[in-house]
């Protein structure tokens, strides 16, 4: 089986006899009454139901060919399933984090027009001046009822009715919307179709790659922020594979996702890079749960050696795997690099690790030059450049935004806006984004320096500055960290300001736990200014 058409994906599922059972951290907020209240543990027919409910109940609310159905809500893999829905009905869903403010929250909605709003009593209840309820026609609640707000409706007051059906629709039309990270400012909104997100991604992961392919008898783990584009593709493939497990963390904390891993042991993990860093402390346990692991999977953002290292370590296979995808939200993946235990381990002579070197571009998908950001013409192999990109998976459009769309464009090439060398070889080092780049400095590089010689912290951040030296932020457990190891981890480096020591919640961050670096510098020293022009943010 292909996927083909997320409104019936999980009907033909259910029908090849797909026997995956889903385990959940928590029960859907889709379903706190009516089919499966309450379940952590779901089969294939079951879901295929679920989405035929809500379908039904979107259909009822408004949503229907050519509509828009935005979803902003507590983080689970419900949302791609609402999303599924969406798609069955004729409409195009619009995914939106909840740990956006609600100001963006306000200005994105505002953008996409929806026809129906699904959210929770929560996100409607931060800031009652952003009113979030009025940018739809209807909006509809999920999880616990409570005390609604005038002129909304529980997605139960809207059970009952029939299933719409599935709505097919062209290939190049709207499929869903869902929107970058944010880490430098408000989100871009990012329009993909069935072409590019379901023909151009998700059949290509579907494909059967040794070693990293997923196979029926695994257990897949993954730990995401369902609101991002990502975990869509990813529903389109991961039940295609019939692996024997998957279960979904949505919440990231160690407590709670151990018993998760522990009722079901993963041979394959896929999560934010963020999540790794948070659920390292379980790797550290006699009894671990990512011992049978044989492949881990990264996307969003920089893993650092430290991480990396840990959790190969943790698994006691022979060859485990850590698979580094670059990409992003327009684009998909772009390149691919393995890490392995030798390729991690500490060097004889106290060396510090990086892994930078993001691999060589997607054969037959992706093609990749660096250009002078100020010309446009190509330099050199292994000259520092900005990174354009060909892919017949790119997004055509950002919602509201077209003329930012056309800026990033250059002929046939995408401009990704980060900054990084290709060598002969056509493997890729990344250095940094444009917008965070010092001439002859990688932030990037410098953390992963660091991170190598704190076993201490947590995570490691450099932030560079146009008028003064990078800042380090160093995260740590308690906020507190010995002056004398900061000496040591410094020796040697580039000049550093002195470090800024903080505890992780301290750390403003994006859906997906990037660290947002313009708000932490503002927040820091006053002053947002970066040494990048920020023009293809």
């Amino acid at each position: 089986m292909t996927p083909h058409d997320l409104g019936v994906l999980f009907d033909e599922l259910a029908e090849a006899g797909t026997p995956t059972r889903f385990h959940l951290d928590r029960p859907f907020d889709l379903a706190p009454s009516g089919t499966g209240a309450g379940a952590t543990s779901w089969t294939v027919p079951e879901l295929a139901l679920l989405v035929r409910e809500t379908a039904a109940a979107l259909a009822a609310a408004g949503a229907g060919p050519g509509e828009r159905v935005a979803i902003v809500k507590a983080n689970h893999w419900d949302y791609d399933l609402l999303a599924c829905a969406a798609v069955r009905t004729g409409a195009v869903p619009v995914k939106l984090s909840d740990r956006l403010s609600p100001d963006a929250l306000r200005v994105l909605l505002d953008r996409c027009a929806p026809r129906v709003l699904v959210t929770d009593l929560d996100v409607l209840g931060r800031d009652p001046a952003a009113d979030l309820a009025s940018t739809a026609r209807t909006t509809v609640v999920v999880g616990p009822a409570g005390d609604l707000p005038a002129g909304t409706l529980h997605l139960d007051d809207l059970s009952g009715h029939a299933d719409p059906g599935a709505h097919p629709r062209d290939d190049d039309a709207p499929l869903v919307i869902v929107h970058t990270s944010g880490t430098t400012g408000l989100p871009k909104l990012v329009s993909h179709t069935t072409r590019t997100l379901v023909h151009h991604l998700a059949r290509f992961e579907t494909l059967p790659v040794p070693r990293i392919g997923l196979r029926r008898d695994d257990s897949l783990f993954n730990a995401s922020s369902y609101a991002h584009g990502r975990t869509l593709c990813w529903t389109a493939v991961a039940p295609v594979r019939a692996p024997r497990h998957i279960s979904l963390d949505s919440s990231g904390r160690p407590d709670t996702t151990d018993l998760l891993l522990r009722a079901h042991p993963p041979t394959v993990v896929e999560a934010l890079p963020s999540r790794y860093v948070r659920l390292r402390p379980l790797t550290r346990r006699l009894d671990n749960p990512f011992r049978d692991v044989r492949t881990y999977i990264s996307t969003y953002d920089a893993v650092h050696p430290p991480v990396v290292r840990s959790y190969l370590q943790a698994s006691t296979r022979r060859r485990p795997l850590w698979m580094q995808g670059w990409g992003q939200s327009e684009t998909g993946p772009l390149t691919f690099a393995f890490h392995t235990r030798r390729s991690v381990a500490r060097a004889a002579d106290g060396t510090a690790t990086t892994v930078r070197d993001l691999g060589r571009p997607v054969p037959l998908k992706t093609r990749l030059k660096a250009v002078d950001p100020a010309t446009f013409r190509p330099v050199p192999a292994g000259t520092p450049g900005l990174i354009l990109c060909r892919t017949r998976a790119l997004a055509p459009d950002y919602p509201g935004e077209r003329e930012r769309w056309a800026a990033k464009r250059h002929g046939d090439w995408w401009n990704t806006g980060d900054i990084a060398t290709i060598a002969r070889d056509g493997s890729v080092r990344l250095l940094d984004r444009e917008v965070d780049h010092l001439p002859g400095f990688s932030c990037l590089r410098t953390e992963d320096m660091l991170e190598d010689r704190l076993p201490e912290a947590l995570e490691c951040v450099v932030l560079a500055r146009s008028d003064a030296a990078p800042l380090p932020v160093v995260v740590t457990e308690d906020g507190t960290l010995d002056p004398a190891s900061w000496k040591r981890a410094a020796e040697g480096l580039p000049r550093l300001d002195e470090p800024v020591v903080v505890a992780w919640d301290d750390v403003p961050r994006t859906g997906t736990g990037k660290v947002r670096r313009a708000v932490l510098l503002e927040r820091l020293t006053g002053s947002a200014d970066t040494c990048g022009t920020g023009r293809w943010t």
